[in-house]
């Protein structure tokens, strides 16, 4: 029987028109800003996002990490949530290249508010790090994938303004945001100074993320990640993918969302402990505590079922939902989970 990954929405293949683009692309030397294709995305993905400018980056933890380096520096200070990727799945990218330490607070749903935030900002005083930037992250990975709405982002906006400090968004998962809520992802994006999207999740892409912001901040971050090692050369062989997953790929995740809430309230009529209101995207998570059971051992479960999930902590498991699992597959993870724990 085949399996059924709901490990991440990282495992999706790259779709048959994507293939054809990168056999197709037309490429240059990108380390000299001459790949037409990587141009054409990185100007696609900053017209979606309205900001001035966009960077292809291969992945959303060097997107990240660019943008830490370039808003903050040595001695300062980056507000995050405490379970944001940023601060717990970089492998400490922060500290390492940039000098820069977060400040994790801790905040309901994975959400940061300004009542959360302000708290947070370190007045200015000889002896302690200055506050540099305000990390957010949407969709919230760790929280179940739920998302900010505008409202929210223009209240942390403010905020931010108030101490002139910028904001970052890690939207690794926007266009879930933005699909979630029936909006365009400028509606999300105007709130962030920068923002990076990856391509290689829901948008199934094999490779790669955009950084975006203003023309001075993608200046600034182009010559960072030719110090990470990221000055790519013809890449437009995959950046080729990107066009295809930005211009095709964002309004089927509806689909993936409609999966998930399927998912999640079978998960929700069994003894697994789930909160339906943070199914909000295409993330269920469950809690395996109530089957006298730890995460590892409902995993190893469901793989002699042949479906795949993923470990998140000691007793919660994350399923994700993707283009690459159908309808037929999202009903037979329901059936065995109904069978483990009904």
């Amino acid at each position: 029987m085949e399996i059924v990954d709901l490990r991440s929405d990282t495992v999706t293949k790259p779709t048959a028109a994507m293939r054809q683009a990168m056999f197709e692309a037309e490429v240059g030397d990108d380390g000299y800003g001459e790949d037409p294709t990587v141009q054409e995305l990185e100007k696609l993905a900053a017209q979606m996002t309205g900001k001035e400018a966009g960077l292809f980056v291969t992945s959303g933890t060097q997107g990240n990490q660019l943008a830490v380096m370039v808003h903050a520096g040595k001695c300062s200070e980056v507000i995050c949530e405490a379970t944001a990727h940023m601060f717990g799945s970089e492998t400490g990218g922060m500290a390492a290249l940039t000098g820069a330490q977060p400040y994790p607070v801790i905040a309901p749903d994975g959400k940061l508010t300004p009542e959360l935030i302000e708290p947070a900002i370190r007045k200015k005083k000889m002896n302690v790090p200055s506050t540099s930037l305000i990390a957010v992250e949407n969709t919230h990975n760790s929280a179940g994938g739920v998302y900010y709405t505008p409202p929210e982002l223009a209240a942390i906006k403010e905020v931010a303004t108030q101490y002139a400090l910028p904001v970052h968004m890690d939207g690794a998962r926007i266009f879930n945001a933005a699909v979630a809520q029936n909006i365009p992802v400028a509606d999300l994006a105007r709130y962030a100074d920068s923002m990076q999207m990856c391509l290689s999740k829901g948008l199934c892409a094999p490779v790669g993320s955009v950084l975006v912001g203003s023309a001075d901040f993608i200046r600034q971050a182009r010559r960072y990640r030719r110090l990470l090692g990221g000055g790519m050369r013809q890449v437009g062989i995959i950046a080729a993918a990107g066009i295809v997953a930005l211009k095709t790929m964002v309004s089927r995740l509806s689909e993936d969302h409609a999966h998930a809430r399927l998912l999640g309230e079978a998960v929700a009529a069994t003894k697994l402990n789930t909160d339906l209101a943070k199914v909000q995207t295409n993330i269920v998570m469950a809690d395996v505590s109530p089957l006298g059971m730890q995460a590892a051992q409902f995993v190893e479960i469901l793989r002699e079922h042949n479906i795949r999930a993923s470990e998140y902590g000691k007793y919660k498991v994350r399923m994700v939902t993707h283009h690459d699992v159908s309808a037929d597959q999202i009903q037979y993870a329901i059936k065995v989970l109904k069978k483990i724990a009904g």
